[in-house]
Parts: structure tokens; sequence; C-alpha cells
């Protein structure tokens, strides 16, 4: 079963760099996350919550990079979370860390905000489909 949300990211072609949020994103790719489990229900509960504790605790060090309008440091944090959340197949939360380095990337420390406080939504939307694991 699929679970969808509010974002996906699909280049502009009239804006190379410019990442658009839909409401045809997968919050969780759920047989991506039974592909890397094995389909074992709790270590997919395991990794999943371990994913939004991992991607929380960096909410605080890219929230400080973005205060600090440090683009690469913003990069950096939002590069490894949205790889750690592709792997798990929660797209919406990728989706918006993609959006983050391209935010950063042009300095743009005032959508960075937007888009971490959207981040922190999508946590709160992946905490919710741990539980109908």
């Amino acid at each position: 079963m699929a679970c969808y949300g509010p974002a996906k990211v699909f280049p502009d072609s009239a804006e190379e760099n410019h990442v658009h949020i839909s409401d045809a994103t997968l919050i969780l790719d759920r047989q991506q996350l039974r592909d890397i489990t094995l389909e074992d229900e709790d270590l997919m509960r395991e990794v999943l919550t371990a994913l939004i504790e991992d991607t929380a605790r960096q909410l605080s060090l890219l929230d400080n990079a973005i205060r600090e309008r440090d683009p690469e440091r913003c990069k950096r944090l939002a590069h490894y979370c949205k790889g750690a959340c592709a792997n798990v197949g929660a797209n919406s939360a990728a989706a918006v860390l993609r959006r983050i380095e391209h935010e950063a990337l042009a300095r743009d420390f005032d959508g960075c905000a937007d888009s971490l406080n959207a981040l922190g939504m999508e946590l709160d939307r992946l905490r919710a489909e741990v539980v109908t694991l």
C-alpha cells in the first residue's frame, strides 16, 4: 500500500535548478522499505524509527547552518539526510531535503528555513506511518 503526501521533486524546464513539490509524492514507499528489510516488519519499524530519530537530530544542525548562513554546511547536512531518506523510501522527506540543497546553493536562507519547517512536518507524517507498519 502506497502512502501519498505533499512532496515530490520535479525539475522545472524553465528553471533548471528550481525544485517543485507536488501532492503526488509518496510519504513512504513501503515496497522499497520492504525490499531493504527483506519484509521483516519489526526491522521495517526499527529502520524507519532510526531514520526519523537521526533526521530529527540533524534538524538542529541544519537550523544552525541556516542561521549562520553557511551554504556548504546546509548542503552537506541536507545531502546526508536526503540519502538516508531516499534509501528507505521516505520520498517526501527526501524531496524537501533536495529542495534545501538547491536553496543552500542559491544562498536562499529564507527558503531553507521554510523548507526546514516543511521537513519537520514530513517527519511527523513518517512517525504516523511507523504506527501503521
